[in-house]
């Protein structure tokens, strides 16, 4: 079995009276010294040196990984000879000790979670870039639309398929957006662009009426 090099004192010190000086797991006075046992933790390709007391519970190991590898300690399953520990067993009633190796897995449960809001996170973006891509073809849509206005509201008499033609790429973009699927903000900027696309088609139907009857 293959030891990893002892930190410095100062660093074992720093580890293993975190929780004595905070009162986590506290010594009580006359109990005598314990030895501080040195364990590793194997989490996937990483290994993990843990300096702590004989006495302490794999919740407490727990609690000193959880600002090591990012995981909290309920999202934490620690093995020792190939079957899970329970949070209140004790190192050394379980046959903990020095130079011991622990594996710890992550909670499938808490893995869903994250990998549900990573996919929930891309659906979002996906849809984000969807809507912007509508909004810019909308953008353009709304210049040629202030085009049409600007000649009706002057008297000039504008071919109806301009107007058509115009008001089916607008739909176009409506069939677009109904196809986004979107929730919370982005589900927002669908119904905000979609309110603007139908007052644009609302204008151009208007539009199209003035223009009848221009001369």
């Amino acid at each position: 079995m293959e030891n990893a090099a002892a930190p410095a004192s100062d660093e074992v010190n720093c580890e293993t009276s975190m929780f004595v000086q905070r009162g986590e797991v506290g010594v009580d006075e006359g109990e005598g010294e314990e030895p501080i046992i040195m364990i590793t933790v194997s989490h996937g390709s990483s290994q993990h040196h843990l300096y702590l007391l004989p006495h302490f519970t794999f919740w407490d190991v727990k609690k000193l990984l959880a600002t090591k590898i990012g995981l909290l300690p309920e999202e934490q399953r620690l093995f020792f000879r190939g079957k899970e520990k329970y949070n209140e067993e004790h190192l050394n009633m379980e046959g903990v000790k020095d130079k011991s190796k622990l594996l710890l897995l992550e909670d499938a449960a808490s893995k869903e979670r994250k990998l549900e809001k990573i996919r929930v996170h891309n659906e979002m973006l996906k849809a984000f870039e969807a809507i912007a891509a509508v909004r810019a073809e909308v953008d353009e849509l709304c210049e040629m639309v202030s085009a049409l206005e600007v000649a009706v509201d002057g008297g000039t008499k504008v071919s109806d398929k301009e107007f058509v033609v115009s008001t089916e790429l607008l739909m176009r973009n409506l069939l677009k957006l109904d196809g986004i699927v979107a929730e919370g903000e982005t589900k927002l900027q669908r119904k905000a662009e979609v309110r603007r696309v139908q007052n644009f088609v609302d204008k151009l139907d208007s539009l199209k009426a003035i223009n009848s009857r221009n001369l």
